[in-house]
């Protein structure tokens, strides 16, 4: 029995922002009441809602979004549930879990759990060892429930630049909520810019196709 589970944050001018970033803007230019076809205006930052980082993003000389391997967004992926870590994701947490070399890693957290009807500024976080230690590993992809990998604020940037460095990229903006710990078929591919650092995703986990 398949069961799809839509992972992604949906779109609207609801849609929580990380600060400073662009607002997403949707405007309808033409509708159907004077026009045969409707056509609609959409303006937002490339790290609105659930999207893709990019090496570019945090390494110069880095992989832009368009020159990034789809194996890492299609395959299977393992969802590791840490709702009950405080603060961040810490590197105890992620050894406990027994993480393989070429594994997709998702990591759910108490943001899934709290929503994103708004922004949280003090979000669950990957830690900074914990990053390094993935990165060592050598796994395919993170993914987390927060609009940013890394803790709001804070000077240690390994979250991004220890994962990005090695090619590895990040996926944030999962809505893990309905999701429990275990083994999926992940479907998450960036939209197919050219030469830039990060792009929105529809990412969706399938449950029995493993």
């Amino acid at each position: 029995m398949i069961k799809i589970y839509d992972i992604s944050l949906s779109l609207s001018q609801d849609t929580p922002i990380y600060p400073n970033n662009p607002p997403l803007l949707i405007n309808e230019l033409r509708s159907l009441s004077e026009h045969p076809t409707s056509l609609t205006k959409i303006e937002m930052g490339v790290h609105t809602g659930t999207h893709v980082d990019a090496p570019s993003h945090a390494v110069v000389s880095g992989k832009t979004i368009g020159e990034i391997s789809l194996d890492c967004f299609v395959g299977p992926a393992r969802v590791l549930d840490f709702t009950k870590s405080e603060g961040k994701v810490s590197l105890e947490n992620i050894k406990e879990k027994n993480v393989k070399t070429g594994e997709r890693i998702l990591l759910k957290t108490k943001n899934s759990v709290g929503g994103f009807a708004e922004f949280y500024s003090k979000y669950v976080y990957l830690d900074g060892d914990a990053a390094d230690y993935l990165s060592e590993i050598g796994v395919l992809v993170v993914g987390i429930d927060a609009l940013s990998i890394k803790q709001r604020g804070s000077s240690d940037v390994r979250p991004h630049t220890s994962l990005l460095s090695k090619s590895i990229p990040i996926i944030e903006g999962l809505n893990l909520k309905g999701v429990i710990e275990g083994e999926f078929f992940l479907f998450s591919p960036p939209l197919a810019f050219v030469g830039i650092e990060a792009a929105p995703a529809r990412a969706i986990l399938i449950e029995g196709l493993l």
